[in-house]
């Protein structure tokens, strides 16, 4: 294969609640020239479980183990609402890689894809605590809930929801080609390091 045939491997990239994932998925998607997907997976997913957006938004990152014993959709097996969406989520994502080279932000999809051999460059952004208030205070998404402990609360949500679907640690190492932390580096220089790895990558 010539090297203007080759392409970028799917990238993954998981985060910490203000470490900038949208800001670098962004800028990896502009400077690689392949799409990035983030809510545009909740839309999609809508349309595969027939769960409104709405409801996909609420239910987000949060693992509601009372969910498996009411569930309307499948009363027999007691398969919660949240199951029906990361199974939707799933299939769409898987959708979506073998469409070609993207980015995806969260939601899994380092784990699914690892399980079904579609290769991929994994990474996870994390940052201090102080650097994650700051972005966290620029989205507004924390309504009178003071930053810190709504940073910690999204923080919790997301272990949660990364445990119940891989069985894994969120964070953990081995999960990821690599770590980045954005409060020390910054974005544009996230972007530059993973669009190297993936130039790398590209097979």
């Amino acid at each position: 294969m010539s090297e203007a045939d080759k392409k970028y491997p799917v990238i993954v990239i998981s985060r910490q609640y203000g470490a900038g994932g949208r800001s670098v998925a962004k800028g990896l998607s502009e400077k690689l020239g392949i799409p990035w997907y983030d809510k545009d997976i909740m839309k999609k997913t809508a349309e595969e479980s027939g769960i409104s957006e709405e409801n996909i938004k609420q239910a987000g990152e949060q693992v509601n183990r009372t969910m498996h014993f009411m569930s309307i959709f499948a009363p027999v097996t007691y398969e919660s609402e949240t199951d029906v969406i990361q199974r939707a989520q799933e299939e769409v994502i898987l959708n979506l890689a073998k469409e070609g080279p993207c980015i995806i932000i969260g939601r899994c999809a380092n784990a699914l894809l690892k399980k079904v051999g579609i290769p991929n460059l994994s990474v996870f952004l994390y940052a201090d605590i102080d650097q994650r208030a700051k972005r966290a205070a620029e989205l507004g998404e924390n309504g009178t809930l003071e930053l810190k402990r709504y940073i910690a609360k999204r923080d919790n949500m997301r272990a949660g929801y990364y445990k119940t679907y891989t069985g894994h640690d969120q964070g953990d190492f081995k999960d990821y080609n690599i770590c980045l932390d954005t409060g020390c580096i910054g974005y544009d220089k996230a972007v530059e390091i993973i669009a190297a790895m993936a130039e790398s990558m590209k097979q």
